[in-house]
């Protein structure tokens, strides 16, 4: 775990900004699936993970749009159960999109992370 020590007699005071993590937006982002509305997500980060992540939700027929490191989400629209294998095989991760989906359409088709295999899962 990192920390910050500071050491002195003097009284601080200031402003820092905490960068967005990568590891906590990518499941905030399956997530928004979940309430079919509006959704900003703020101090996203810009990765190449991240990317992905709004484009499988492009795909999945969200509105995505985004202003600098805010990006704003509607879910609303959402229209498809099938994650398109070019962009779930570029990102591990990719199959944290299989809860929401599940949850919120009861069926969802993704390959597995690395594009070889097509999984089809139906919530029963």
């Amino acid at each position: 775990m990192s920390k910050l020590v500071v050491t002195g007699g003097k009284r601080l005071q200031g402003e820092i900004t905490i960068e967005g993590s990568k590891n906590a937006v990518l499941p905030i982002l399956a997530a928004t699936i979940l309430n079919g509305g509006i959704n900003v997500i703020k101090n996203c980060p810009k990765l190449k993970d991240v990317e992905i992540a709004l484009e499988i939700l492009k795909k999945l027929g969200c509105k995505v749009k985004v202003e600098g490191s805010t990006v704003i989400l509607d879910s609303s629209t959402l229209n498809k159960t099938e994650i398109p294998e070019d962009l779930a095989s570029e990102m591990r991760s990719s199959i944290i999109f299989m809860g929401p989906m599940l949850a919120r359409c009861k069926k969802v088709t993704i390959s597995y992370p690395g594009g070889c295999v097509i999984l089809l899962a139906h919530l029963v």
